[in-house]
Formats: structure tokens, C-alpha cells, sequence
């Protein structure tokens, strides 16, 4: 912390330029506001004309800030530069131009007139890769760098000295957009404010580019883009991926032109399919349950994930060969025979229709849900051991849909393959924990799909646990679409919301059966002292799967009386509906509660979902995507996809197809994760964001009670609590005793191994966080509040932190306004009697998650609690949440809630039906 305030007065002394920004794109704006809070002052921003009436977001930003904007349609006619346009540039006086991805040609007297010159974002490591398909090339050569180059502009052929670089690894299924995602756009922004104040201080290189190695490329059309199959795997992969989005690679197949789009390299196993023959390949196509697989000449593979035909329809590569959603298969003599048997068990079922037809739909003609129990049995009474449920009717409610789903099921195509798991063991708390470590896609534990894993850390000694699936955006875009599949097509999104219900609370029952692994699992993974666990972590995860699977069959719409011209003959009503696929983004502090939070509402509700487990905490979930299993939730219903907040989050974030999206973790990420959101599909979005809940002790409190909550309110959960205390305001006449007996309290806790029962207060989640809490301490002390005890390290192994008590805190502190998110009690006192004085004191801040008060005077408390501004208030008590209960914050703590009622409506939207009649 003392590093970064550091490195805000540097930033602040330094040298400042008067800028032109000369370009368009998100990452033109992100330069553009990053530039102005390094202190550099943006004199003109000149950018593309509107589009659609839509204004380019650098344009938008800058009008917002009151920076003249110029949005020239060119610069230049038939190579000359037009007059009135230079003339208009020159009147803004820049001393520099920064040109971050301009896509227009800029005349050489605008580019040398500034006294610095200009500098310009390349998406390559230059020489190599000239030109606007930079990146493209990067993937169809098969490099192992990417990167981007900021240099001197030139005549716009890329040639201009080099100022600064940086590069990156390509991994094997890399595409344009995780680059750009992952690399390209978040390091390539910091990298343009670098440059700019290499320049302001003098010290700004300018290394000429060699010849060497320089290629040039320019954008390929879709005529030039057909695979050459007769290569090795890895080279049609790279090929597939650099043309992915525009043109598209393309290849022949049964006579038909076919783009190929979500290439990735497959390893050693590939899965069982269909042979499918393709035009100039070394060997068939298979198509497979997750894809089209494709043979090098080399003999290795590769998985293509989406196809598109000539008339623009696009497809999952996997339903090649399906008709709709049912694949057609043939049947022989003998089906024929059943098949005909059962047409007549249809039509004594179906007394009313004249002839069962092949397009005759069972509902439709009049059947019941009893009448589906009997064609069940029936069927199964003739063919013995045949594994069909009523839900395959329900799936398939057309004659000719049901023989196929009949015909799969006799022939054993269609069973449930038995869920293998590759556990990663642990003896530890007297027992053996069993614990799953890959990605959970579709119902199935599998291998990140470029097979990186990241370790775990036990943070009470800082080994490793095991090693856990890295994801990529492949895996992520997966799992997106078996949640989409599961919700449109599968039967979680017709199950009647009654056996919805039972299902979750199955999976309560099975969570309960295993919680004393899932808690010894949340103690070794996020140093959660065991009891702690048993109770909190994994009790109320319980609770609230009970408590949710109660709403699955109560969610319901109402009639509404509208106003018509008579004759009023209408009926208005409401339903409310599951948005569909949901993404949840959990924290590290509660990893099975926080999933269960938000979770359990998504699903009662009757979404599908993708989560994302924090990084440091990925086992609880693991575990408990087994479960769901046991439990029998669908596939598809549940994916688990454990990695990278900035790649698996972004990705979530960004996904076309994901209609919400729930985080918890700081304010600075929920923005971006807004912004995002917004960006990619308007996704609804609800945050759980920072805090810095006051705490208000008067002096006509219960004292015991007070000091006991008061230590509550911030030691619990070593700290790493969202509604933790980050700040007591202790009237004064009884802060010097509250001071000592909360000293008593703090030197009588045990610090230690959190599996020992007799512990107080475990290790905090992880050494980067353990750093930033010795830093906070440091802030403080050097700020001038007290430190009465602790601000260090514990000496053992382990990412240890002392319960710590600062006093004397004056409003203006670091410590006053930041939150520690650790054992950190931060004490003011305030004025006897000034009750407005506390309470405007306590409002002062962005945060508004969660707020306190101690009170006999019941009053004082509703007054007080009147005024607190935050989502919840306790009074004479704290942490106190129920299920039942809704949960979120205020301001920069975000919006929307967990728990209660209320989180369901999170989850659903509501639609308006009139009808008249």
C-alpha cells in the first residue's frame, strides 16, 4: 500500500503534455481516460464519424469531459491532405499525437507537426507482422509470441522506430479475442501511458526497425481462406483460428462450402462419433457429442466446434448430421415390428384420433400426465429393462420423435455414461478427503482444453493441495453452451417447477451428508477454522438450498385490472419467466456459501448456470458440482469453470449468450464486470461490492454485549468478512474501557492451525492478501493512528496476520476510509451526545453494504438505524443474515440482493400478457 501511494504523488509530479488522440474503439477510450489521470491534458480528440447515429466510445467519453472532438471522415483526397481539416488539427496546439488503433490514414504534416511527433498502438511484434491482420498472421504462422509495438509514426507503413514493446506466450488454442482479451488490450493500454511519459520526461527511445524478419500481410478474402487439409494437425488449427470471425476458413463437405469456426487441438483420447468425408482431408471427419473432429496429415487431431452453410446458417459442428434435435436414425425389421406395436399402444391411449400419424403429438391429441405414466409402462412391460422415463415423452412428443428417442434407448445409444472423476486425495482431519480438480462441463469432469492446471494453496502452511484445471475461454464458451442446451432443449427447463424443487432439496440432503468433508475442505483450501466452517461455510449453504428449493412451486405472476374503451373484455396477468443461462462470479472468503447464495435463487428460479470459483478457492465448488451429480440435476444445468478472474471472467462477462450475470469481490473489478455487461449484450447484472461498514457504539450500550459483537463484527472469519466493521465509532465517554476490555479480548485468542477445534482465528486466504493487510498496518502507523496491538506477520509458517487494534483514527486516514478485509479493528471516538455528528461521519463514504449500532435506547436505534446508508443495519447484534433474509448494499457496494425473495426476483424478469376476449 505505502508502494502505491507512493507511486501516486510520482505520477503526480511528473512532466505533463498537452495531447491530440487520434483514433476510435473501447481501447481508444480506456487510453484516453488512463492519460488523463496520469494528469496529461487532452487537447482535441479526433475520431470516426458516427455510425447509425452512434457515437464512437472514445467520442462519447471525451464530449462527456468537455474535450473538443473532431469526427473527420478522412484526412486526405486522392492522396493530398484536405486544407480545412489540417488547419482545424494545428488550432489545438498538441505537442504530441497519440494514436491508439487508427484506422485512418493521417497526412505527414499532422503526423511531424507536434514538437514530439506522434506515436501509434501496433498488435505486433514489429517488423514482423505489418499491416491491419496483425494478429491474424500471428495465429495462422503458428507463433509462440504475441505482443504489440507502440513506435514513431510514419508514412503508415508501420516502419517508424520502435519505442517500446512487450510480448506474450501464444498458447496452443489461443484465439484473436483471448489475445486481445487476455494481452493485447489491458497490458497495450498501460504500455500507451508508458510511452507518453517516456516522452514528457526525455527519456523515450527510438530504435530504427530492421528489414529483418519484417512480412506483411494483408486481409485475406474469403476466396483465399480454404483449408488445405493435407497438412499437419497443427498447422490446419492455426489456420482455422487466425481466419475465426473474418473471412472465415472454410472447407468442402458432401459438395457444400462449410466455415469453420472454435478450432482447438485435441490430446491423445478422442471421442467416439460418426465419420463424416471431407473434401482433401488425409482421413473422415468424426463427428462427435462436443464437436468435429479433424485429422492432420500427421495423424493428430483437432475439435472444430461451430459450422456455418453457405446460407449463413450456423450450427453446433456436433449436430452435423441431426435433423432439428433429434438425430434420425434407421431402423431395422425388428424396431419396425416394435415400432408398429407401440404405434398401437399410442392409439388405445389416443381413442380419439383416427390414425396415429407420424407427425401425431401426443399432448396435442388430448393426453394427460397419467397417460404418459401408461405409455411408459407399457412400453417397459414389453421390452424388459428398457431404461425410458416419462420425461422422454415429454422430450419427444411427436410419433415419429418418440420411435427415435425408443429405437436409442433399446439400442443402449442414449445411456448415461457413469461419471468418472479423477480425485485428488487428502488425508487430513482424520478422515480421507476425495476431491474433484477439473473443469465441470455438461455433467462431466474434464481437462482444461489446453490441459493447463494452476496448484491450491493451504494457506494454513503454504504447501500445495493439488493441482486444479487452469480454463480457457474455449472451456468457458463450452460450458455457456451445454448451460444454453440445457435450458432451451434438456429437460430442466420443462421440469415442473414441484420436481425442480425436489431436486435441490436432494441436493441439500447430500450436502448435509458431506459436510464435514465439504467444511474440512473449506479449512485447507480458504483457512476457514473448522467449526466456523461446519456452522457457517457449509451449514447456511444447507439452509439456503432449502430454503430456495421451498420457492421453486410458489413463483407466481398476477392478474391486473387495465383500462379499456367498453366493452372492457380483456385479461391482463404477469408471468415471470428464468432469464436462462446465468453467470455467478464468487470470492475467495466464503467459497461454498457465496456459491450457494447466489446459486441456489439462479436455480429455483430455473436458469442454468456457469460459475467461476475464485482462483485461490476452486475445491468447494468441485465437490460440489460431484454432488449435483448424485443428486440428479441435469447435465448441463450446472457447469463449474475454475481459472483466471481476467480470462474466465472477462470471457463471462463478454458472452452473447449469458443473460445475467452475479459477482461478488471488489468495487474496481464490478466495474469493469458492468461496463463489460453492458458492452456485450446489455446482460443484467447484480453486484456485491466493497464495504466499509461503520459500526456505532453509544455509551449507554450493554457493554459485554458490545465488546463481544464489536470483536465479532470485525475478527470474524479472520476478517475476510463483506460486512466486517471496517470502522467503530465509540462514543467517548466509554471509549478508553471499551478500548482496554476489547485489548483483554484480542490477547485471549488463538491464533493457529484452523482444524484444531480450539481455535479462534485461522490464516488469512493467501499470501498476496496476507502482504496487503502488513501494508495497511504500516499506512496506518505512518498516518499517525495508534496501533495498540498486532500489525505484524505471525512468526510460522503460514499466511498468519495478528488480530490488530488501531485507535486515534482520524477521518482524513487511509485506514479510516479504505477497507482492510482482515483482522483489523479500526476505533474513533466521538463527541457524548452528537448523534448527527456520528452519523454523518458514518454516511461519509462510498460503501453502503452493511452498518451497526449498540443502544439501549430503543429511540436512539430506530433513528440512527433510519439513517445509516446501507443496505443492512444491525442493532445490538451483528452479522446476524438469515436466509430468509435479503442481503446486498448501497452506493459503491453495489446493487441487487442475495437471500430472501428478493434474490429470486434477481433471476427472473416478468412478462405482460393481454388478452381479449
Amino acid at each position: 500500500m505505502l508502494f502505491l501511494l507512493s507511486c501516486l504523488l510520482q505520477n503526480y509530479y511528473q512532466n505533463k503534455l498537452r495531447l491530440a488522440l487520434i483514433g476510435q474503439s473501447l481501447f481508444g477510450q480506456e487510453v484516453y481516460t488512463n492519460l488523463r489521470k496520469q494528469g496529461h491534458r487532452v487537447v482535441g480528440v479526433f475520431t470516426v464519424p458516427d455510425r447509425d447515429g452512434k457515437a464512437d466510445p472514445l467520442a462519447v467519453v471525451a464530449e462527456k469531459d468537455g474535450t473538443p472532438v473532431f469526427k473527420f471522415p478522412r484526412w486526405r483526397v486522392k492522396g493530398k491532405p484536405i486544407t480545412e481539416v489540417v488547419e482545424a488539427y494545428k488550432a489545438v496546439g498538441a505537442e504530441l499525437n497519440v494514436m491508439p488503433f487508427c484506422s485512418q490514414f493521417i497526412p505527414m504534416n499532422v503526423i511531424d507537426h507536434p514538437a514530439h511527433g506522434s506515436i501509434i498502438y501496433h498488435p505486433s511484434i514489429l517488423p514482423l507482422h505489418r499491416g491491419a491482420s496483425a494478429i491474424n498472421w500471428t495465429l495462422i504462422n503458428g507463433d509462440k509470441k504475441a505482443g504489440f509495438s507502440i513506435f514513431w509514426a510514419d508514412d503508415g507503413l508501420d516502419t517508424g522506430p520502435i519505442l517500446l514493446q512487450r510480448e506474450c506466450p501464444v498458447e496452443p488454442n489461443d484465439t484473436v479475442d483471448s489475445l486481445y482479451n487476455r494481452f493485447l488490450f489491458p497490458e497495450g493500454i498501460k504500455a500507451m501511458v508508458e510511452s507518453v511519459q517516456l516522452i514528457a520526461d526525455g527519456k523515450a527511445p527510438r530504435v530504427p526497425q530492421t528489414e529483418e524478419g519484417a512480412s506483411y500481410e494483408g486481409i485475406q478474402k474469403k476466396s483465399n481462406s480454404k483449408v488445405n487439409l493435407a497438412q499437419p494437425a497443427e498447422a490446419i488449427h492455426n489456420w482455422i483460428r487466425g481466419h475465426d470471425k473474418v473471412p472465415g476458413a472454410w472447407a468442402v463437405i458432401d459438395g457444400r462450402t462449410v466455415t469453420l469456426y472454435g478450432s482447438s487441438m485435441l490430446g491423445e483420447s478422442v471421442p467416439a462419433g460418426q465419420p463424416l468425408e471431407i473434401e482433401g482431408a488425409s482421413q473422415p471427419g468424426v463427428v462427435t457429442k462436443n464437436g468435429l473432429v479433424l485429422y492432420g496429415s500427421d495423424s493428430k487431431a483437432l475439435m472444430v466446434k461451430n459450422l456455418q452453410f453457405e446460407d449463413g446458417k450456423m450450427i453446433p459442428a456436433a449436430k452435423y448430421f441431426y435433423s432439428g434435435d433429434t438425430a434420425r436414425v434407421e431402423l431395422t425389421d425388428d424396431e419396425r415390428k416394435i415400432a408398429e406395436e407401440i404405434r398401437g399402444i399410442w392409439k388405445g391411449i389416443l381413442s380419439n384420433v383416427a390414425a396415429i400419424e407420424e407427425t401425431t403429438d401426443f399432448f396435442k391429441s388430448g393426453a394427460a400426465s397419467m397417460d404418459v405414466v401408461r405409455l411408459v409402462e407399457e412400453i417397459k412391460q414389453r421390452c424388459v429393462g428398457l431404461q425410458l422415463q416419462n420425461e422422454d415423452v415429454y422430450m419427444a412428443t411427436t410419433f415419429q420423435d418418440f420411435i427415435q428417442t425408443f429405437v436409442r434407448r433399446l439400442r443402449g445409444e442414449d445411456q448415461e455414461e457413469e461419471m468418472v472423476i479423477d480425485y485428488a486425495t487428502k488425508d487430513v482431519n482424520n478422515m480421507t478427503v476425495k476431491m474433484p480438480w477439473q473443469c465441470f462441463i455438461n455433467g462431466k469432469f474434464e481437462d482444461a482444453e489446453n490441459g493447463k492446471t494452476a496448484n491450491t494453496i493451504n494457506p494454513a502452511d503454504g504447501s500445495v493441495i493439488c493441482k486444479v484445471a487452469y480454463a480457457s475461454v474455449g472451456d468457458v464458451d463450452r460450458a455457456v453452451a451445454a448451460a444454453k442446451e440445457a435450458f432451451e432443449v434438456g429437460p430442466w427447463g420443462r421440469m415442473n417447477p414441484r420436481d425442480r424443487g425436489t431436486l435441490l432439496y436432494k441436493l441439500a440432503d447430500l450436502m448435509e451428508e458431506h459436510q464435514e468433508e465439504l467444511a474440512t475442505i473449506e479449512s485447507i483450501d480458504s483457512g476457514a477454522v473448522y467449526t466456523l466452517a461446519l456452522k457457517t461455510h457449509v451449514g447456511m449453504s444447507i439452509q439456503t438450498f432449502r430454503y430456495f428449493a421451498g420457492w421453486c412451486d410458489k413463483i407466481q405472476g398476477k392478474t391486473i385490472p387495465i383500462n379499456q374503451a367498453r366493452p372492457n373484455r380483456n385479461l391482463t396477468f404477469t408471468k415471470k419467466e428464468p432469464l436462462g443461462v446465468c453467470a455467478i462470479i464468487i470470492p475467495w472468503n466464503y467459497p461454498l456459501m457465496m456459491l450457494a447464495w447466489k446459486s441456489a435463487a439462479c436455480l429455483a428460479a430455473g436458469n442454468t448456470l456457469v460459475l467461476k470459483p475464485a482462483q485461490v478457492t476452486p475445491l468447494s465448488a468441485l465437490k460440489f458440482a460431484e454432488l449435483t451429480v448424485k443428486a440428479g440435476i441435469p447435465k448441463g444445468v450446472i457447469n463449474i469453470v475454475p481459472g483466471s478472474g481476467g480470462m474466465v471472467g472477462q470471457r463471462l462477462s463478454d458472452h452473447p449468450d449469458i443473460r445475467k450475470l452475479g459477482f461478488t469481490g471488489s468495487t474496481p473489478i464490478g466495474k469493469q464486470i458492468m461496463k463489460s455487461c453492458a458492452l456485450s449484450n446489455l446482460k443484467k447484472v447484480s453486484l456485491e461490492l466493497g464495504g466499509k461498514s461503520p459500526l456505532i457504539i453509544f455509551s449507554d450500550c450493554d457493554m459485554d454485549k458490545a465488546v463481544r459483537m464489536g470483536m465479532s463484527s470485525v475478527f470474524f472469519n479472520k476478517g475476510e468478512n463483506c460486512i466486517a466493521a471496517g470502522r467503530l465509532f465509540v462514543e467517548e465517554s466509554i471509549h478508553d474501557e471499551y478500548i482496554r476490555r476489547v485489548l483483554e479480548e484480542i490477547k485471549k485468542m488463538k491464533v493457529g492451525d484452523p482444524l484444531d477445534r480450539s481455535t479462534d482465528h485461522g490464516p488469512q486466504n493467501h499470501k498476496a492478501h496476507m502482504d496487503k493487510l502488513v501494508e495497511y498496518c504500516e499506512v496506518g502507523v505512518k498516518e499517525g493512528a495508534t496501533l495498540v496491538y498486532g500489525g505484524k506477520q505471525v512468526d510460522r509458517p503460514g499466511f498468519f496476520m495478528e488480530p490488530t487494534l488501531f485507535t486515534d483514527v482520524e477521518d482524513h486516514m487511509f485506514i479510516a476510509k479504505e477497507e482492510s478485509f482482515g483482522p483489523i479493528m479500526v476505533v474513533s471516538k466521538f463527541k457524548d451526545g452528537d448523534i448527527d455528528g456520528v452519523l454523518n461521519r458514518a454516511n461519509d463514504t462510498e460503501f453502503g453494504l452493511a452498518s451497526g449500532v449498540f443502544t439501549r435506547d430503543i429511540n436512539k436505534a430506530m433513528y440512527v438505524s433510519e439513517k445509516l446508508d446501507a443496505g443492512t443495519v444491525f442493532v445490538n447484534t451483528y452479522n446476524k443474515t438469515d436466509v430468509a433474509s435479503p442481503f446486498g448494499g448501497f452506493k459503491q457496494s453495489g446493487f441487487g440482493k442475495d437471500l430472501g425473495e428478493d434474490a429470486l426476483n434477481e433471476y427472473l424478469r416478468t412478462k405482460a400478457v393481454t388478452v381479449e376476449y
